[in-house]
């Protein structure tokens, strides 16, 4: 079992930088592939970006390249999504999510967070 809490959303307007946070705590969470996804109001859930065990590999939705970046500190068993140059577009609910499979992680993973309300004015 994995346990997930984001935190760090908030409100900030067109252009700034947010840096959102999963603390996931488990007995063996270091074997884990963490995601971060969002779900923005009347869309459907949205992956962003995942990153394996070890923090060496990193994937990202093409919509999301270049502004977001995904970064894993296994000592404070925490994942961090740094957003930058945000647009009114991604405001949402961000979650993170964690399985141990690199693929089912980026589309339906077994664990997830609460998530967190991310608001970009314009």
């Amino acid at each position: 079992q994995v346990q997930l809490e984001e935190s760090g959303g908030g409100l900030v307007q067109a252009g700034d930088s947010l840096r959102l946070y999963c603390a996931a705590s488990g007995r063996t969470v270091g074997s884990y592939y963490i995601a971060w996804f969002r779900r923005a109001p009347g869309k459907e859930r949205e992956f962003l970006a995942s990153v394996s065990e070890y923090g060496d590999i990193r994937k990202y939705a093409e919509a999301v390249k270049g502004r977001f970046t995904i970064s894993r500190d296994n000592a404070k068993s925490t994942v961090a999504l740094q957003m930058n140059s945000l647009r009114p577009e991604d405001t949402a609910v961000y979650f993170c999510a964690a399985d141990t499979s690199s693929t089912y992680v980026r589309t339906s993973p077994t664990f997830w967070g609460q998530g967190t309300q991310v608001t970009v004015s314009s």
